[in-house]
């Protein structure tokens, strides 16, 4: 079964100019892109393509690299501008073969744009690479676009750089890790004394939605500030219960300063 190309738009209030710096500006682009680690433009010739180098670092030192070239400039037909890619890697770790996309920079009245790309790619491999590519490689990619795009949009509307988006988003999984492993610890410790298997099941319970990601964990957050209260106002344990609500509540605050692929459209209207 053929994939449909991975798509992903976000809404960005810039003028043109600055988004196309962000954009096609190499030393830019792989600030923001989690794709990437690098790109090098290589030296053109006027009316050429711009051919470029590309490197992605995939852990223990080891990384995948490959070549393109891209075009852009404005839509004749359209206000529109669109930049057009190719891309290509004969890496022996690259699951992508070959690959065609494009970016679009659809203005609007209010000095913003609608920023999209459309991208798709032929895996190598045969059947293990398209298994692999369908339920594992495609849909962190997709992700990785999007959560992308929304670090763009941040560092353009609140210039906030995208190296501390991702620092605070590793802070963020620390504090997810740290209440999972808190809550699975007590559910364990309740669980073996036959008069608490209830609260240790719902203990164990809170563990796995600590780690398990889905779009309303604030909703996580403001349950369990009131856990704590709760459990400080019976004198139970106060000052651990305060600290621990006071790191819950600062875990919703730092949640609101982080991209997220859930605010970019990732299907296209048909």
């Amino acid at each position: 079964m053929k994939q449909e190309p991975i798509y992903v738009e976000i809404d960005i209030t810039s003028d043109l100019n600055t988004l196309w710096e962000y954009t096609q500006n190499p030393a830019l682009h792989k600030e923001w892109d989690l794709r990437f680690s690098d790109i090098t433009y290589l030296h053109r010739k006027p009316n050429e393509p711009q051919k470029f180098l590309y490197e992605t670092r995939i852990g223990f030192g080891l990384k995948v690299s490959g070549t393109g070239e891209t075009v852009g400039g404005s839509n004749q037909h359209s206000s529109h501008w669109v930049s057009s890619l190719a891309f290509h890697s004969d890496h022996p770790l690259s699951l992508i073969e070959t690959g065609r996309g494009y970016w679009k920079y659809r203005p609007h009245d209010n000095r913003s744009f609608t920023f999209m790309t459309q991208y798709q790619y032929k895996t190598a491999y045969g059947l293990p690479g398209r298994l692999i590519d369908r339920f594992v490689f495609r849909p962190l990619l997709s992700w990785a676009t999007a959560w992308s795009f929304d670090a763009l949009r941040l560092w353009i509307e609140q210039n906030r750089h995208p190296k501390k988006s991702a620092y605070c988003g590793f802070v963020y999984v620390m504090l997810c890790l740290f209440f999972s492993l808190y809550w699975f610890h007590q559910g364990f410790a309740d669980f073996f004394l036959e008069a608490n298997r209830i609260a240790g099941a719902l203990e164990s319970g809170l563990g796995i939605l600590w780690i398990v990601p889905f779009g309303r964990k604030r909703l996580l957050h403001a349950g369990q500030v009131c856990i704590f209260a709760v459990l400080a106002f019976l004198q139970s344990g106060i000052f651990l219960s305060v600290l621990l609500g006071a790191i819950t509540a600062a875990g919703i605050i730092l949640s609101l300063k982080l991209p997220s692929a859930r605010h970019t459209k990732r299907k296209r209207k048909k």
